[in-house]
């Protein structure tokens, strides 16, 4: 039984994921402008948009067949589907480093010192948790962008079920949902501030295939065709580098400081008569 229940659901998601790819494809890549900048708008963007609408049947109503194929089952059997669907992406991005690799190293140190423009997210987010009324799950909300490397060193040091644990797993989720969204239009919108497309481009790898994608594709057509491929290469490689330096940073910088500053912070800025946690 479980095994048939198992199959129907792959069935399902796999249609569903073909109707939705051939609507976004069929919609196309798309731009206009906002001002000084240019949105270029994906069809992966598209996918997401339409995904987050089929679930729990919205775009059934428009697209009758998704709404017979996404139901509960499909529901729990995309999540894991995820990170397996993101291998094939990461093969293809590796394929992109080793061409470039020359001008890779070019960068120098760039590379590695990116890292720290990461800490930022604690110096934004956590006064805005803080003033939100969040407590002890600030610190896990803002101390990195929080994706799979920071939910499992939160999750170890913490425990997920914890106050900690809780602002990770909450910023993890938000950033599934809408990050692949905020960053496909951050991408090609970036490019008004006048900052070089590859240090834009360094600046899409933070650590998630799917948001680095969405960021990465979205400048990369947006600028001149002959440095599009250059400008994949670097986000594909300060993405992995990412996934290895934010795990050393996240343990010995981002966690300390976001305690330190959590504890000068909150008794300034947190609301009163809530329950303290730490």
């Amino acid at each position: 039984m479980a095994d048939k229940m198992f199959t129907k659901g792959l069935i399902n998601s796999f249609v569903a994921v073909l109707i939705i790819v051939i609507i976004s494809e069929f919609i196309g890549i798309n731009s206009f402008s906002v001002g000084i900048a240019t949105v270029t708008l994906l069809p992966m963007l598209f996918a997401v948009i339409f995904g987050i609408l089929a679930t729990p049947g919205i775009l059934g109503k428009v697209i009758p067949p998704l709404k017979k194929l996404v139901n509960d089952e499909v529901i729990e059997f995309a999540g894991p589907m995820v990170m397996i669907a993101l291998l094939p992406l990461g093969v293809k991005y590796g394929t992109l480093v080793g061409p470039n690799v020359l001008k890779i190293i070019q960068a120098g140190p760039a590379f590695l010192l990116q890292e720290f423009g990461n800490i930022g997210t604690i110096f934004v987010a956590l006064p805005v948790a803080l003033l939100l009324g969040l407590k002890r799950e600030a610190v896990g909300a803002s101390v990195s962008i929080c994706r799979e490397v920071t939910l499992g060193i939160m999750g170890e040091k913490y425990g997920i079920d914890s106050p900690e644990g809780t602002g990770t797993l909450g910023t993890y989720l938000i950033g599934t949902v809408f990050g692949t969204i905020f960053f496909g239009l951050l991408g090609s919108l970036s490019l008004a501030t006048g900052l070089h497309p590859l240090a834009l481009a360094m600046a899409s790898g933070m650590g998630s295939g799917s948001m680095m994608t969405a960021a990465s594709s979205s400048l990369a057509a947006a600028v001149d065709p002959a440095l599009s491929e250059t400008v994949l290469a670097y986000a594909a490689t300060s993405n992995m580098l990412t996934g290895v330096t934010g795990l050393y940073m996240v343990i010995f910088i981002s966690i300390p400081l976001v305690n330190k500053l959590y504890d000068i912070l909150e008794p300034i800025l947190g609301r009163k008569g809530g329950k303290n946690n730490g």
